[in-house]
């Protein structure tokens, strides 16, 4: 589990493709210091196993629902990533509950500078928006961030300059994609109301 709390901006050195597929090498000196095989990374939100490590350098494997499913497909050499290692039992949950299962992509549609932050619309796939609710929590990115206006296609959040700073939504302009996913808690409702008989 994560809790949506970035520790670094990572970047991708080396992609393989494969045939169903791809490999990733990615540096990171925060995340890779004591990494084993096995471990869990968040990768722009989406949890990856460690297959290596050395030095600073982990790989990833990414399968194809993965690649599908996220944007983690459209990266390449040189590409910035946020990374997460997971949270410890007993930590402070800086963030929100996190499992780095995207449940789909959207895409920064405007951004909108302040003096002191900068307001960014995200546009919403079918089917999450009933999710995303006003002052809710949603991640982007594996950025665990609090909703300012919920629309039906589309939301916005408020970056702080340190998000701006550290994470890939300092970056990242209009026609990007980015990976969401929504409150696990939100799904788990609708499921447990709809066996229930609550919903349809």
């Amino acid at each position: 589990m994560f809790t949506g709390i970035v520790e670094e901006l990572g970047e991708i050195t080396a992609v393989e493709t494969l045939d169903d597929a791809c490999r990733f090498r990615l540096r990171g000196p925060v995340v890779t210091e004591a990494a084993k095989h096995g471990d869990s990374i968040a990768v722009n939100g989406v949890c990856l196993t460690v297959v290596d490590h050395e030095g600073d350098e982990f790989t990833a494997d990414v399968m194809a629902e993965t690649l599908n499913r996220s944007s983690l497909g459209a990266l390449t050499v040189g590409s910035r990533v946020n990374l997460e290692r997971p949270t410890a039992v007993g930590a402070r949950l800086g963030g929100h509950i996190v499992q780095g299962h995207v449940d789909g992509t959207g895409e920064i549609l405007e951004r909108t500078p302040s003096e002191h932050w900068e307001i960014v619309r995200i546009s919403l796939p079918a089917g999450l928006s009933r999710y995303v609710v006003e002052k809710g929590s949603i991640t982007v990115d594996g950025i665990s961030l609090t909703v300012v206006d919920a629309g039906p296609d589309s939301f916005t959040v408020s970056l702080i300059p340190t998000t701006l700073a550290l994470t890939t939504l300092g970056i990242k302009q209009p026609g990007d994609p980015v990976n969401l996913e929504v409150d696990i808690v939100a799904k788990y409702v609708e499921r447990l109301l709809a066996a229930q008989g609550g919903t349809k």
